[in-house]
């Protein structure tokens, strides 16, 4: 007899406990991350985020190495 009153005893405590964190929401608040603008390697094109990239003269890389190498001649 005593097992089975442990046993509901147990069930309303995490029940109880699933209740209050149902109620309480999400811990912490979304903060909404407006989106960043996309840019483009003048050498090979990847697209990336402007603040990843590297500019020079109006013109975005995705790296030191094409920037230095310069944007892709058309073809």
């Amino acid at each position: 007899m005593l097992k089975y009153l442990l046993l509901i005893a147990l069930a309303v405590v995490v029940w109880s406990v699933w209740q209050k964190r149902a109620r309480s929401g999400p811990e912490t608040p979304r903060r909404e991350v407006p989106p960043e603008r996309m840019v483009t390697c003048a050498r090979c094109g990847v697209h990336m985020p402007l603040s990843d990239s590297v500019a020079d003269g109006g013109r975005y890389y995705c790296c030191e190495a094409h920037r230095q190498t310069g944007a892709k001649s058309p073809s």
